[in-house]
């Protein structure tokens, strides 16, 4: 009979000892879930590699017909797990899992595989869904959380908006990623909006609405257009 390997589980005790790596699949947003992961108290980095590099890494562990974004998620995480950047016995991986019927509630099982394979046992992967998957993680969804991780994907959508209207026009190249950048990174930023009074437990559906209402408008005085006058 073929042996089956143990994984090693995120436990609570985890989350003051070890630094969490997340993949890079959607810049704005997921700085954003950064800062609200890490105003929970986690240890928080999105991996900023990519390329060619991250790709080979990929195929190396992965079966080149599996589909091309938990490839290169994979690689991502094997390349930083690669580097020496990391204390391994104190390193963990976050990975999401839709719950639906297609490839992206198994990329959690690939990448586990692919872990053993590349040298890297020990390392655990926490897995970031709605839906109960890893019933005995570690990694816990707290309502705070939750809440401030929305707020991430719909400022995120916000300000993604903002710099695609605006990239084409711009006076001097790169000021739009300057200006999204500057409200997605540091303390003044993202950790500014999420731990806004709209995230408390007991704020109501107006309130939160209100507080949404006004950080936009907020977002779009401190964004101005970096654009040539028609």
């Amino acid at each position: 009979m073929e042996n089956v390997h143990t994984y090693p589980k995120f436990t609570p005790e985890m989350k003051a000892t070890h630094k969490i790596l997340i993949p890079n699949m959607a810049p704005i947003h997921f700085e954003m879930m950064r800062a609200a992961m890490e105003d929970e108290g986690y240890h928080v980095e999105v991996l900023g590699s990519g390329g060619h590099a991250v790709a080979q890494e990929g195929l190396k562990y992965v079966h080149n017909d599996t589909c091309y974004p938990a490839l290169l998620v994979i690689g991502q995480f094997i390349n930083a797990l690669k580097s020496g950047k990391y204390d391994l016995d104190h390193t963990a991986l976050l990975i999401t899992q839709t719950g639906g019927g297609c490839r992206a509630s198994n990329y959690i099982h690939l990448l586990r595989k692919a872990l053993v394979k590349a040298g890297f046992p020990q390392v655990p992967v926490a897995s970031l869904n709605f839906s109960g998957l890893e019933k005995d993680s570690g990694f816990q969804l707290t309502l705070p959380l939750i809440r401030k991780i929305v707020a991430a994907v719909f400022y995120g959508d916000e300000l993604m908006s903002l710099a695609n209207q605006t990239r084409p026009y711009e006076n001097e190249p790169g000021t739009a990623d300057a200006l999204v950048a500057g409200r997605t990174r540091g303390g003044g930023g993202p950790v500014a909006m999420l731990g806004a009074s709209s995230m408390k437990k007991r704020a109501s559906r107006k309130r939160i609405w209100l507080r949404t209402l006004r950080l936009s408008r907020r977002i779009l005085r401190r964004c101005p257009l970096p654009i040539r006058p028609r």
